[in-house]
């Protein structure tokens, strides 16, 4: 059984050259067939290095008090008769990291063997505060934002040997993922508790794990929130603040830094909404890369320069200032605040949801927006999708393939995706269109999403009830993206989208404030535009700033 094509086995043979120590595989199987298969894997990585050695038996067990099969840790080979836990280095993964977690085994070969992890001062300081942690993720291999989170708690495990780490492919699992009530990945969990759900880096996953150690019995503010708000506020202000972590605001920060002034940047997370996107083709230069290469690269120029990022923090409040030149406040949700003479907000936008009764409710537990990541965990299930756009017919045909039957809900009369997208869709025998929808309520039993109510728009003056329930498992919301400005609804000009409204140089009509990005109302939405907002932006804060009376 042969798992690797020969273009895998030979970039993977290159890759495994930069291992320093030798690593054990301890694997823990069975005779099922997800078990052949990780056996059938972890030999055919072995086989591509000397440096890494194959056991079977109970001391996976024993080394991590793991019982699942198949489950396999890589460890440090000097590290496995420690006494010490502190100097034991290895992660554990549960089932098959094939798909898109197979850069998660590969990076966790190499980091185990002592290659460094491409993290900053600052980050490697954070994680060697924490204490004892045993967290587990459920993941799902064609999810394109689980392996942030299994890469990084890799690291954050393999730097701080206090904290172990166990990656679950969900499929492999399908009892105990149920038994969780695990409806969308990645999912962490910490002694039975949900922790952290959806993408996450190293910043918002180490900010977690601080918040639940408890200090002197209350955990409502955690230590790192804390010190970040801390670091904040000991800052002289700054020539320029980016708000946001995307494309837009990386173009900005590092035009501005270029331009000699003194920048920050807030942000929830590095790379914006775009770590989301799997492919990349037309991104200019590059035939293609992915939204996670993508993130990297921006996080990677922006390191060049020196730009204070503060993460993972966002910008909850915004005070003018009261005359031009002066002073814009920040205020960050850790309790942090940043001022500036000049602010570019790039805050980018996120899954516009339903606004209807069970929707909060069931996020996650039902409730998604990512078909990629979270189609698998809905086999021989009953799902809908509520919009008829690109985005929604391409998740019902790529759902078809999974769950017994998809329908897919749109409000208009029509559906609005391309031509050959609908062809494609009306062939697929499991699938129903409903038009003329519009979803009312998401019901559940406490536990999980049962079943979706939609309105007959058609029925609207007729005596007739009009409320119709679709049974389901489970509801993926496909309806667009809103801007991220509800910070902002009472500062600045907003228009009917609620995108900051802006000239064509990101000027607002408030000196000393600027918008790119999605947040505005730039027309097209891509990454190349955006790339273009907030270089316009930057410029013209430079042009605003040289102007001040202070230069004169």
């Amino acid at each position: 059984m042969s798992l690797l094509n020969t273009s895998l086995t030979a970039q993977l043979a290159e890759l495994l050259k930069k291992m320093v120590l030798p690593v054990e595989l301890v694997a823990y199987t069975d005779n099922s067939e997800t078990s052949q298969k990780v056996r059938a894997l972890i030999n055919e990585v072995s086989q591509q290095s000397n440096k890494i050695n194959i056991i079977e038996g109970e001391q996976a067990v024993k080394q991590t008090g793991t019982i699942r099969k198949p489950s396999f840790i890589i460890r440090r080979a000097e590290s496995k008769n420690s006494k010490n836990q502190e100097n034991e280095v290895f992660v554990t993964f549960a089932g098959l990291p094939l798909g898109h977690e197979f850069s998660s085994l590969i990076l966790a070969l190499l980091q185990v063997s002592g290659y460094a992890p491409k993290i900053t001062d600052e980050q490697r300081e954070s994680i060697l505060k924490l204490g004892e942690h045993n967290v587990t993720t459920y993941m799902s291999v064609t999810c394109l934002n689980c392996p942030e989170v299994v890469q990084s708690l890799n690291t954050i495990s393999i730097i701080n040997p206090k904290i172990q780490h166990t990656a679950v492919e969900g499929s492999a699992f399908r009892e105990e993922v149920e038994r969780l009530g695990v409806m969308s990945v990645p999912a962490v969990f910490e002694n039975g508790k949900l922790i952290s759900s959806g993408r996450a880096g190293i910043d918002e996953l180490v900010a977690i794990l601080a918040s639940n150690e408890k200090s002197d019995g209350n955990n409502s503010v955690s230590a790192q929130n804390a010190a970040l708000a801390e670091k904040m506020n000991a800052q002289d202000p700054y020539d320029i603040i980016l708000v946001g972590g995307g494309p837009a605001a990386s173009a900005a920060a590092i035009y501005t830094a270029r331009k000699g002034l003194r920048t920050a940047m807030i942000m929830d997370h590095r790379g914006g909404q775009v770590v989301e996107t799997e492919s990349i083709e037309n991104h200019i230069s590059q035939t293609h890369t992915t939204g996670a290469q993508l993130a990297a690269d921006l996080t990677k120029h922006i390191a060049q320069y020196n730009i204070d990022v503060f993460t993972p923090d966002w910008a909850d409040s915004l005070d003018l200032a009261k005359e031009a030149y002066g002073l814009h406040t920040i205020h960050a949700r850790s309790g942090g605040v940043l001022k500036a003479r000049a602010v570019i907000i790039a805050t980018g936008a996120t899954w516009r949801t339903l606004g209807v009764p069970g929707e909060d409710e069931y996020r996650n537990r039902g409730v998604s927006f990512c078909p990629h990541c979270d189609g698998p965990l809905f086999k021989d299930k009953n799902v809908v999708v509520v919009g008829g756009g690109n985005s929604g017919v391409e998740a019902a045909i790529d759902l078809a393939g999974v769950a017994k039957h998809v329908t897919v809900v749109e409000f208009m009369d029509t559906l609005k995706a391309d031509q050959v997208l609908l062809n494609t869709l009306n062939n697929l025998p499991n699938t129903e269109v409903i038009t003329s929808a519009a979803v009312s309520k998401v019901e559940g039993n406490g536990n999980k999403v049962t079943a979706v109510h939609y309105l007959d728009r058609n029925s609207e003056n007729n005596s007739e009830s009009k409320e119709h329930v679709i049974e389901a498992d489970g509801v993926f919301v496909q309806i667009g993206l809103a801007p991220n400005t509800s910070w902002l609804e009472n500062q600045l000009p907003l228009n009917k989208r609620k995108e900051i409204i802006t000239d064509r140089a990101g000027c607002t009509d408030i000196p000393g404030i600027f918008a790119a990005g999605d947040c505005s109302d730039e027309p097209y939405k891509q990454i190349i535009t955006a790339y273009g907002t907030g270089a316009n932006a930057a410029l013209s804060a430079f042009d605003y700033l040289i102007r001040s009376p202070q230069n004169k």
